[in-house]
């Protein structure tokens, strides 16, 4: 006879400065992602909002902002607009591989470039090799690191331009953390592409949802999200598919096809 299944402990982290609203304190709740029922608490908790981070289940609980909201795309009835669909096209050379949750040296240095760039000076900035392990091998969930690679030469694997560490859910591909090759001749629109080629991994394996986080109103660095449509966000009525008019739609005149790559499938047979 199984041991019954213990309620979790939350902690709460002391207020700090928001990194996407200036002038405003953000708060998190957070528990430990422990034991054989790891995989069933993530899941339940990421369908109220909580987000993993190694073995940890997390999600803003700020005093006096609900800015933060939990966003997914429905993966079935995505629709590109004519941007993404010149992306899925320029992007399609591109190799696909679904790894098991290992580091690399060579995965590191493009997160280097890829922060020293995209984001200076941020909390991640300082991260080191060390840090780089943990946050891609310490999971109790099934995890996997996607690698983007430019064509295969002569037998040997083509240059990494890009990687998603992803996990996958019962009811979806949860993305946490993607970078990607953004010096000055680098592939123009890696980021949006690495969702658009979850998003089809998600639909040709009949998962309905790719959660892609928090969006915050009036952050520019999370205004990207809302491209992605059908969208739902979390809120006290649970989900809901985010309204027509918040924020503005890109044009949604083509379907995304069910196309074929040489990525290996994120999903095992």
């Amino acid at each position: 006879m199984s041991a019954p299944f213990r309620f979790p402990k939350f902690f709460v982290t002391n207020p700090s400065p928001c990194p996407y609203l200036p002038g405003k304190v953000e708060r998190k709740v957070f528990t430990e992602l422990t034991g054989r029922h790891s995989s069933e608490l993530n899941e339940a908790l990421g369908r109220i909002g909580f987000r993993r981070s190694q073995s940890v289940a997390y999600r803003p609980s700020c005093i006096d902002c609900s800015a933060c909201v939990s966003v997914r795309v429905l993966a079935a009835e995505f629709e590109a607009n004519s941007t993404q669909r010149k992306l899925l096209r320029r992007h399609g050379d591109l190799e696909v591989s679904a790894c098991k949750p290992w580091t690399t040296d060579e995965q590191y240095q493009l997160l280097r470039r890829y922060l020293a760039i995209r984001h200076p000076g941020g909390g991640m900035a300082e991260m080191d090799e060390s840090d780089f392990a943990d946050m891609v091998e310490q999971t109790p969930v099934r995890t996997y690191m996607i690698e983007y690679r430019e064509p295969s030469t002569g037998g040997r694997p083509g240059k990494l331009v890009g990687a998603c560490l992803s996990d996958q859910q019962s009811d979806g591909l949860s993305m946490i953390y993607s970078f990607f090759d953004v010096g000055p001749d680098a592939r123009k629109g890696l980021g949006t592409y690495i969702i658009l080629d979850h998003i089809v991994r998600a639909a040709r394996a009949s998962l309905p949802y790719v959660y892609l986080g928090y969006w915050v109103e009036g952050s520019t660095r999370m205004a990207y999200k809302t491209s992605f449509r059908p969208l739902e966000r979390l809120g006290r009525d649970g989900w809901r598919r985010m309204d027509e008019s918040e924020p503005e739609i890109a044009d949604k005149s083509i379907v995304l096809p069910a196309r074929r790559s040489r990525s290996r499938l994120l999903i095992d047979a």
